[in-house]
């Protein structure tokens, strides 16, 4: 009797695996019928549903973690009990939980946000997000590269709808071309599963890991031709330069709440990337191993040198993240290609870190413009460039009191100018400290590398980066908080200003709890490394039941 209650229980908490994808795809079309004056029904709706896929997602990547238990390490969940490889699996470690975790916690930061005022802008908001949800978790659990493709379809079609939300010329100029882009790089995608089928007679990653070692020259180069095809659709969602030139026009033309969760997007291609590199073309992987390492490695200092660039450029701050955004992408891209395997964990720890930075910077920048004229920063410049300022305008208070909203704002700007440039002590600097010790064989667990020449770059861009972030930042910070023209206070709700608050407080933890969250992303990377457990839990996979 104990046993079968035992194995009960098991069989329950084996269904929570699927949940992060069933939850927001069954909140999202129960809200469809439900009438548009009724928003506020919907914003609850979506709200706990968020709520509650943050609350599993935590769960999730808890027992992930852990040594015993059900879901311990790797586990399979086997889709119409049919096993890997004939049938479809969807597949939880480390990494799919942190990225869900992830999702989950900026989905709930945008969501309380768009309560506010955000979801009135157009209709169907909360459904296309709970859509949305539901695509990005599907892509960060599956096993197989077709039911990547399904998931990739419908997160890009959920934000297709909710880029153009809140109309607009601009935002609806961005968007069209946004769609464009992405239905190319779709097109892309299927090409490249359509090679890799016809080459392996397989999608399924394990699988695929297993078989790659082993097929002939002539297969082998059908396989690299598709993943190569296949990289490309991944790159453009990722943002590496030059097919990054669609994504600070569309970011910036974003709404707040939306571009926040826009952040996570551009770094499912680096998932992607991240997880096949090491699963599919890894160190077992015959002669393919490494394969497209050179072009991740250059393309991805690529897009530092153009995002930091970019940076410096931008004179309004919805495209000064949109590019940090860019130069996020392309750090984890080059340290990626690099293929030193002790950085890995310094990169998971950056994704974290940057993701959460820059969709807090997102949600701030509407708050600290709102009420400014459209012109402000045009017309700044302007006064910088020709000293149209009255100098000698007397001053007849020996000062004046900082409003209470202003002191909030300004203390949230100043912690996205440290994060962002990467300046102690928060965990931007704990991130790039981490990436540049793996990377000088500083952690102790290999010995000391020889840096090659790219190595060298690598660690230049990182810092020239975060010198841009910083002059950036600051000449902005100056314009708005310091000498602002229109010396106007914002009026902002508090259920604005606390989704702000807590993705910068979760940075702040990050960085006083950094060595046991670097323990948990050592361990994920080490798991990423030596894939043999994964493959052997996802080919081995027993049918529920026992049959």
């Amino acid at each position: 009797m104990s046993m079968e209650g035992s194995s009960a229980v098991s069989d329950w908490l084996h269904h929570l695996i699927i949940l992060p994808i069933l939850i927001p795809l069954m909140v999202g079309a129960a809200m469809i019928p439900i009438d548009e004056r009724n928003r506020m029904i919907k914003g609850v709706m979506g709200f706990v549903s968020t709520l509650v896929l943050f609350v599993l997602s935590m769960v999730l990547m808890r027992a992930s973690a852990s040594t015993e238990g059900f879901l311990a390490g790797t586990s399979v969940y086997q889709l119409g009990n049919w096993p890997a490889p004939f049938g479809i699996v969807l597949v939880l470690d480390r990494l799919s939980a942190l990225m869900l975790c992830l999702t989950s916690g900026l989905a709930l930061a945008a969501q309380v946000y768009s309560i506010a005022r955000w979801h009135t802008a157009g209709h169907h908001f909360h459904s296309l997000f709970q859509l949305l949800i539901a695509g990005l978790n599907g892509a960060f659990l599956t096993g197989d590269l077709f039911n990547l493709f399904v998931f990739f379809e419908i997160m890009l079609a959920a934000s297709y709808g909710l880029l153009l939300h809140g109309s607009g010329p601009l935002r609806v100029k961005a968007g069209l071309h946004y769609v464009a882009i992405n239905l190319a790089a779709s097109s892309l995608f299927l090409i490249g599963v359509s090679l890799i089928y016809g080459a392996t007679g397989t999608l399924n990653m394990a699988d695929l890991a297993i078989k790659l070692a082993t097929i002939s020259p002539e297969n082998r180069q059908m396989v690299e031709v598709g993943a190569g095809i296949l990289g490309v659709a991944f790159l453009v969602k990722a943002g590496m330069w030059p097919l990054s030139f669609w994504l600070p026009t569309a970011y910036s033309a974003a709404t707040p709440p939306v571009a926040a969760v826009f952040a996570v997007l551009t770094k499912v291609g680096i998932y992607v990337i991240l997880r096949l590199s090491l699963l599919v073309f890894g160190a077992n992987a015959g002669v393919s191993a490494g394969f497209g390492q050179t072009l991740l490695v250059v393309g991805g200092m690529l897009t530092i040198a153009f995002g930091a660039i970019g940076v410096l450029a931008s004179q309004a701050m919805a495209r000064l993240a949109a590019y940090s955004v860019l130069v996020s992408s392309g750090t984890l891209m080059a340290a990626i290609g690099l293929g030193h395997s002790s950085m890995i964990a310094g990169a998971l720890f950056y994704l974290v870190s940057s993701t959460l930075t820059i969709s807090a910077f997102f949600l701030l920048i509407e708050l600290v413009e709102r009420g400014r004229d459209a012109g402000a920063d045009v017309l700044a410049v302007t006064m910088e460039a020709y000293g149209d300022a009255d100098e000698d305008e007397e001053v007849d208070e020996a000062g004046a009191a900082i409003p209470g909203t202003m002191a909030v704002l300004g203390l949230c700007f100043c912690l996205c100018a440290l994060l962002l440039a990467g300046l102690p002590p928060l965990s931007g600097f704990v991130a790039k400290f981490a990436i540049l010790s793996g990377l000088f064989g500083l952690s102790g667990a290999e010995p000391a590398p020889a840096l090659s020449a790219a190595d060298w770059t690598y660690v230049t861009l990182l810092i020239l980066s975060g010198l841009s972030a910083m002059i950036a930042m600051n000449r902005v910070g100056i314009r708005t908080f310091w000498a602002s023209i229109e010396n106007t206070v914002p009026r902002v709700f508090v259920i604005e200003i606390a989704p702000v608050v807590v993705l910068l407080g979760a940075c702040i933890f990050l960085s006083l709890q950094a060595g046991p969250t670097m323990r948990y992303m050592q361990a994920t990377a080490d798991s990423l490394l030596d894939p043999s457990g994964y493959t052997q839990r996802v080919l081995t996979a027993p049918r529920v039941g026992g049959q």
